[in-house]
């Protein structure tokens, strides 16, 4: 076939397929061109899942009657002149594409009336043949109204999903818009059925309700509330859920970077890494973040959606999001004004983290399965009650010490603890304790594994750990890889404390070892993380080997399962909590406490009915 240029029409419609991907698309590109026109209100009415009928109306600033052609000209636009503006776009539009990509695979209708006008102007596109501007009665604004999308590229058209299914991702499209821009009113109608109506949100309240309308009313009662920086050049501001509220599916997950909604791998990173230790392997935080910065510093011109960014300083965005975030979700922990386990949680995977099912397994059986003549519950009771708690509760015989009540007694209204006072364990598993508000029930193993996890980055954080040589080195056998992956983080295991040397190709040598890992198999540790080295790809240099060294070692040398506490070490461990970062989580990502409140436990018994 000989070389050949391409006809116009056809180049638009290749040009399109970048732009114009599905309905969705369409309405993008339309609400992105209102907002830029400074649109305060923006109608969507949708026919036959956007196949049909996609009409945009906005009260923005119209187009001037002789700009009309010039608007689905391909590369024509009021929002850029010269190369040097394409350094700091501002504007949602600059590319010109999206009125003469839509406008060459389907039938539009472009009507708008500037202020100050005596009437608006119509002008007409069928498959890229343009029309000629008329007169028209139009409110001042512009209204896009797109027919009979894809119908002379059947190609494309078939590759369309059913109108329902198209509808959902206009919805969510315009739900993400309507994120990006509060202060925007929104109404979505389908077949001249209103399904979507969002006011303005000019304050607060407002922004609320919007969130609550789109997210649901659960969303911010499971956030952290981020305020930005004033006078930084990076600001982060927005709503960071608990990590208790992870969902199993990463669809409540939004970045807004200078207010255009992006999905960007940089910043999805940094939040991951954000989460890294306080999450549960498997789930996906919620998130909905706002990201300002000199829009010099970015460039959105490296995809034609508009959705990938390439930062200048890519590294430094990096890192200032990952701290901000890590930052934040360090307050969960008991007694924050955002606990992150405080209420009974359901839906948990069943499956366990590896390495942690042993110390968290109970033996009994689902409470729901007992019966009447089960075994009693394994209880170790405290020897003093702390005040408020009645002594009748304590077995018989029980020494009540005086002076400790009366200790308490003067100690609780000055300091209150969120944890309340110990009172049992259960199964040598769970501590319950009271508090003011009900009863806390804490996972002994989860809360102590994090108390010494973050004890021992501290101390690694401070100085080097001390270690101790081997009479007899320890010899660590893993795959060749393995064994080069581990040597790659030779800095790491030696500020961590380790010595080791490489024997063969799938032999290590272990010469020295942390003083902390006296109780541990260090052999077995290096090889699992040598496993995990080789089995996680692309891991951050933020993400290295020796937190999760750090981790192995607080799992391994927590409390286990089945061991009795005595009445001190409970309440030591749960004073503990209350000044621990991310207490809330073990390394996990598990809960480590819950919360029964009175109220709950009075329904449970049917108590003022």
């Amino acid at each position: 076939m000989p070389i050949r240029v391409l006809p116009a029409h056809l180049v638009d419609q290749i040009a399109a397929g970048e732009v114009i991907e599905r309905p969705a698309s369409v309405v993008k590109e339309l609400i992105e061109n209102a907002f830029d026109a400074g649109a305060q209100r923006v109608l969507v009415d949708i026919e036959h899942g956007g196949l049909g009928v996609i009409r945009v109306r906005d009260d923005g600033c119209g187009i001037e009657p002789e700009e009309l052609v010039l608007a689905v000209l391909p590369h024509a636009t009021s929002k850029i002149a010269t190369s040097e503006d394409l350094i700091g776009i501002a504007s949602f539009g600059f590319r010109g594409e999206a009125l003469p990509s839509i406008g060459s695979v389907a039938r539009l209708r472009l009507t708008s009336r500037r202020a100050g006008s005596e009437h608006a102007h119509e002008l007409s596109v069928d498959g890229g043949e343009r029309g000629v501007p008329r007169p028209a009665a139009h409110p001042v604004g512009t209204t896009v109204e797109v027919r009979d999308l894809f119908y002379n590229v059947p190609a494309r058209r078939k590759f369309v999903r059913s109108e329902s299914t198209e509808f959902g991702h206009i919805l969510r499209q315009v739900e993400r818009l309507a994120l990006s821009m509060p202060a925007v009113g929104f109404e979505l109608r389908r077949e001249g059925r209103s399904v979507l109506q969002l006011p303005p949100a000019l304050d607060a309240a407002a922004i609320g309700q919007r969130l609550d309308r789109i997210l649901g009313d659960q969303f911010r009662g499971h956030a952290l509330t981020l305020e930005g920086s004033e006078g930084g050049v990076l600001s982060l501001s927005g709503w960071l859920g608990l990590p208790t509220a992870a969902r199993a599916q990463p669809d409540q997950q939004f970045w807004f970077v200078n207010g255009r909604a992006v999905r960007d791998r940089l910043l999805a990173n940094a939040v991951r890494l954000g989460y890294r230790d306080v999450l549960y392997h498997g789930r996906h935080p919620s998130y909905l973040l706002y990201l300002s910065l000199d829009p010099r510093s970015v460039d959105v011109n490296a995809h034609p959606g508009k959705l990938e960014l390439r930062f200048r300083e890519s590294r430094a965005v990096h890192d200032a999001v990952f701290h901000r975030i890590e930052r934040a979700l360090a307050a969960t922990q008991p007694g924050a004004r955002h606990a992150a386990a405080t209420r009974l949680q359901t839906g948990w995977p069943a499956s366990m983290p590896p390495g942690d099912a042993d110390a968290a397994q109970s033996p009994t059986q689902p409470a729901t399965q007992w019966h009447a003549d089960s075994v009693p519950l394994a209880l170790s009771w405290p020897t003093a009650a702390p005040e408020g708690i009645p002594a009748a509760i304590a077995p018989s015989g029980a020494p009540l010490d005086s002076h400790h009540l009366q200790s308490l007694a003067i100690a609780e209204p000055q300091a209150p603890h969120p944890l309340g006072i110990a009172i049992a364990q259960l199964h040598g598993l769970y501590i319950l304790a009271q508090n003011r508000d009900g009863l806390i029930i804490v996972d002994a193993h989860a809360a102590h594994e994090r108390v010494l996890y973050e004890q021992l980055k501290r101390q690694y954080d401070a100085a080097t750990p001390a270690s101790q040589g081997l009479l007899e080195p320890l010899v660590v056998h893993a795959a060749e890889h393995e064994i080069e992956a581990l040597l790659a983080e030779a800095g790491e295991l030696t500020r961590l404390g380790f010595e080791v040397q490489r024997l063969a190709p799938s032999q290590l040598a272990v010469r020295r070892v942390p003083v902390l890992l006296a109780q541990a198999d260090p052999a077995q540790l290096l090889a699992q993380l040598a496993r995990e080295l080789t089995t996680e790809s692309g891991i951050h240099h933020l993400d290295g080997a020796a937190h999760r060294i750090l981790g192995n070692i607080a799992c391994r040398a927590a409390i286990r399962g089945q061991r009795a506490l005595s009445p001190g070490e409970m309440d030591a461990l749960l004073r503990q909590m209350e000044q621990t970062e991310r207490a809330s989580q073990c390394n996990h990502g598990r809960p480590t406490w819950m919360r029964l409140t009175l109220r709950e436990i009075d329904q449970l018994f049917l108590r003022g009915r």
